[in-house]
């Protein structure tokens, strides 16, 4: 419960505001229009995207701060975990099961939406205050519209400072381990602890700040080791879930399709509500749009900007469409969504496992989300830095570590509803800045795209040639 509740209000119609009609029309409709303008081309080349991850394209003299793979990573790592976990939990808890389908919209929309804003974000790379290449939705403002366009990129850089706190992930963590391990084994009575809170917080801070000392370099290097094994782990275990439920999967399909377009699944649900939730749900999962993800795309070590718009694009086919998919499932096929209670969040996923795994589902699902939420906390420094630095230049970055340090500890004794709101409100200021340069600067993307891919057509035929 909050003890601030006029907060928690004032935020929650923020984040509701914000999250209207016309942000609405911006992600789904601005995305749905640059599919339609690139014919869709980005998704008949999907399959390029796995040679740029195994390396076979890498030149180590190209410019930028890591490789693709490493890239992709850090932009999974930002979305993948909590928002996956807790994200779909919240989702259908408040929009119903219909929520799930319009978060596959903004996905399947978000493809193409990703192979702009990626390749974008490495077409207009600029330099920092410190003369370090760097790339983002400021950047590509400031660079590919001009300075006349300044006040869009500034707005965005606001935005991504607040944005990217990390008090969800440490929030919705420290709940996971209070309630997974913590209260059963009487460490602390129902109901959480402070003190609990506040050490996890802090250890969470002080490993933190271990990798955030690495940077980029690190941070990519860490998301790379971390993200595929967990993502697999992840995986394994919904499809145990599933599989014990195989018979009920076509009802589950049925119903989330049914209530996309009622609303009538949960009570007092309205099919206004449900598509609100389901868009900007999905948006905070895969962020397509929002433009967090050009923030690790565009440090990729490359000197053809179409090759990581390639790569973003499996960003929201992983998140979304697969992983957010299985974790809907597992919430819809064990029943937890209707178990009486105020049951939100991490909790319900983790109740959800319990239905097959008994007592080590949440403890399996906490073996997952930590890493996964952990990479998700150093990404968001990461992203956060960035925006901190083009605002204010390079002085001055070590109170904003230590002032995100505190945050993480403070998360994880603040309120959900509180967090909640904060978050998923400033995703949706992010998104303006972001879809309204992609738009205007859209033109730039097909032009590269069709040069790039008639080379490799070109170079695919004559090498098929000479083999003969």
């Amino acid at each position: 419960m909050s003890i601030f509740p006029a907060i928690d209000q004032a935020l929650e119609a923020f984040a509701s505001f914000v999250w209207g009609p016309p942000l609405l029309m911006l992600l789904v409709g601005g995305g749905l229009a640059l599919l339609i303008y690139s014919r869709g081309r980005p998704y008949r080349h999907l399959g390029h995207s796995i040679g740029l991850l195994s390396g076979r394209y890498d030149d180590p003299n190209d410019p930028g701060q890591v490789n693709h793979s490493q890239a992709l990573s850090t932009a999974l790592s930002g979305t993948l975990g909590l928002g996956n976990i807790s994200g779909v939990a919240i989702a259908i808890t408040i929009g119903g099961p219909g929520a799930i389908f319009w978060m596959w919209v903004t996905a399947l929309v978000g493809v193409a939406t990703k192979f702009y804003t990626a390749t974008l974000a490495v077409m207009f790379r600029g330099r920092d205050a410190s003369g370090e290449l760097q790339g983002g939705p400021m950047y590509v403002i400031r660079e590919g519209l001009g300075r006349r366009w300044m006040p869009l990129a500034v707005l965005f850089a606001v935005a991504g400072l607040c944005g990217m706190l990390p008090v969800f992930q440490s929030n919705q963590t420290t709940q996971l381990l209070r309630e997974s391990f913590a209260e059963p084994l009487g460490w602390v009575a129902p109901g959480g602890s402070l003190t609990f809170d506040f050490v996890i917080g802090l250890l969470i801070a002080v490993a933190s700040a271990y990798v955030i000392a690495g940077r980029i370099q690190r941070i990519g290097k860490f998301s790379a080791r971390v993200v595929p094994g967990m993502v697999l782990l992840y995986l394994g275990m919904t499809l145990v879930v599933i599989a014990s439920f195989w018979e009920q999967v076509p009802a589950a399909f049925a119903l989330i399709f049914s209530d996309a377009f009622s609303g009538q699944a949960i009570a007092g649900g309205t099919l206004g509500s449900v598509i609100t939730v389901g868009v900007s749900r999905g948006a905070f999962s895969n962020e397509a749009g929002i433009g967090t993800e050009s923030l690790a795309h565009g440090a990729a070590k490359t000197r053809e900007p179409v090759r990581e718009g390639v790569v973003a694009m499996l960003g929201p086919i992983v998140d979304t469409l697969v992983i957010c998919t299985c974790t809907a499932l597992v919430i819809l096929l064990t029943g937890a969504w209707q178990q009486e209670g105020d049951i939100a969040g991490v909790t319900l996923t983790a109740q959800a496992f319990s239905q097959v795994f008994g007592q080590f589902g949440p403890i399996l699902l906490l073996l997952m989300v930590l890493p996964l939420a952990f990479s998700t906390i150093v990404t968001c420094w990461y992203y956060g830095m960035k925006c901190y630095v083009f605002l204010f230049g390079c002085r001055w970055q070590g109170l904003y570590t230590g002032l995100y340090m505190i945050l993480i500890v403070l998360g994880a004794v603040a309120s959900l509803s509180a967090v909640n709101s904060i978050i998923i409100g400033m995703y949706a200021v992010m998104a303006v800045p972001t879809m309204v340069s992609t738009l205007l600067l859209a033109r730039h993307v097909n032009r590269a795209a069709h040069a790039y891919f008639t080379r490799m057509e070109v170079a695919k035929r004559e090498g098929a040639e000479a083999s003969q």
